[in-house]
């Protein structure tokens, strides 16, 4: 990456280190990046980057004029996100009329997939933590509560313990489970019905993700069905997961199961994702995924199967790709409603 202007926050503060929504970061000739923000924000990213090169974002502007604008322009291509907004695209245009520009979206992602040692340690406490907010909050749900009190018990115990949630816990109770990402309400559990909830704290940065299902002491035949064909996808796309494999074969692993088992059509979201400074990024493993899957990289193992108006199952684990296979970082014990033990 010569050239580029990188925006979104997740990327830069994988190039600086400084968490700021609000600031720009310039690479000129491959050199060090340099931060533009506002006065707001210049004395936290001195604090936390003592030798990046901080400026004015008042200087972003004319900087790129005087960097990319002048003779050359017209041949030159510059890097930049297409997650950015059409508004701030219109920006860079206008300080940089001739330039070319060219998406280094995916390059980003492919150089922030594959996470350093010290990454993978922040990554491991961050799901170490969810899997102990996971076993202290859900033993703290009582029947007559209301899925957003139960979201609320998650929630609290990530901002107490860790950097808050990593996205909007999910808590679902009986047939809201069908729904994917169903937003807690005023549904009370009344103790029988089975309770799906998803939830990713956020530690020093990073985020974990993880799913598990409260079952019933007495469940349909049914949910015991769709629960168990569920687990089988999970752990047999788990024991897949390995250096080379592509997101698309490993997805195939999963989907082959639910399919096999008759709920093809139900399983309708892709198998998993990348975790990092963001709870969805690269790799993803999906129909179309060419993700090429390497040591180092976090994956999501999530298959779901979903019966509008009736049940939802889905059952995600957290996995660190390595040399030879794949390390499953979420401890929490999931249920096998066959044997009636954890697996």
């Amino acid at each position: 990456m010569k050239n580029a202007i990188i925006r979104t926050a997740a990327n830069v503060r994988a190039l600086t280190g400084v968490d700021c929504d609000e600031a720009w970061v310039v690479v000129a000739d491959g050199g060090e990046p340099t931060l533009y923000t506002d006065f707001r924000y210049i004395p936290m990213a001195h604090r936390v980057a003592p030798t990046l090169k901080v400026r004015d974002i008042k200087h972003f502007g004319p900087d790129l004029k005087r960097l990319w604008g002048g003779k050359g322009a017209s041949s030159r291509k510059i890097g930049f996100e297409k997650a950015i907004s059409v508004a701030e695209f219109e920006k860079l245009k206008k300080f940089l009329p001739r330039a070319k520009f060219e998406d280094v979206t995916r390059d980003l992602a492919k150089r922030r997939s594959v996470k350093t040692p010290g990454e993978i340690e922040k990554m491991r406490a961050a799901v170490r933590l969810n899997d102990e907010i996971w076993r202290d909050a859900s033993r703290k749900f009582r029947p007559g509560m209301t899925e957003r009190q139960m979201a609320c018990i998650i929630r609290s115990m990530m901002f107490e313990r860790g950097e808050g949630e990593a996205f909007e816990t999910i808590v679902c109770v009986g047939a809201n489970a069908a729904e994917c990402h169903h937003v807690p309400d005023d549904t009370v559990w009344n103790g029988r019905d089975p309770v799906l909830v998803d939830m990713g704290v956020k530690l020093d940065g990073y985020c974990s993700d993880m799913t598990r299902n409260l079952l019933p002491r007495r469940p349909s035949s049914l949910y015991r069905k769709v629960y168990d064909l569920v687990l089988k996808a999970n752990l047999a796309a788990i024991a897949a997961v390995k250096p080379g494999i592509t997101g698309k074969a490993l997805d195939k692993v999963a989907r082959d199961v639910i399919r096999k088992g008759g709920f093809g059509k139900c399983f309708g979201h892709s198998l998993g994702h990348g975790v990092g400074l963001e709870v969805h990024e690269a790799p993803n493993a999906s129909k179309k995924s060419d993700w090429i899957l390497k040591p180092g990289m976090f994956v999501t193992i999530e298959p779901g199967i979903y019966l509008e108006g009736n049940l939802g199952v889905r059952i995600e684990d957290l996995v660190l790709v390595t040399a030879t296979g794949c390390e499953v970082l979420t401890a929490s014990g999931k249920y096998s409603a066959r044997t009636e033990k954890m697996v």
